[in-house]
């Protein structure tokens, strides 16, 4: 995890938001918009999903976060006009045997 990110997690486990009541202030519009995106939902297998779990952890990330960067990383290379497409996801033809 990120040194500056541990700091704020070891200051925000002894205090709390109500210490600095006198320096808040009310504002009239939302200051952090999220971008809305789409949804999905995946299924896993138990083991599958402690995988990831694992992975994601060792990269201090969460399990949907490196998901999605797995996701997008591959779009972009789905996009790539400069890369022949990948023969392992297209269907094989089958060989008949004629007699």
């Amino acid at each position: 995890m990120n040194v500056m990110l541990e700091e704020l997690a070891k200051f925000w486990d002894t205090h709390d938001l109500t210490d600095f009541e006198r320096d808040l202030e009310e504002v009239s519009e939302a200051v952090f918009v999220r971008k809305e995106g789409t949804s999905l939902r995946i299924e896993l297998q138990p083991t599958e999903a402690k995988h990831l779990k694992r992975i994601a952890r060792s990269k201090g990330v969460k399990d949907s976060t490196l998901v999605r960067k797995w996701i997008v990383e591959r779009l972009h290379e789905s996009s790539s006009s400069e890369r022949p497409p990948n023969k392992a996801l297209q269907p094989q033809a089958r060989k008949t045997r004629r007699g």
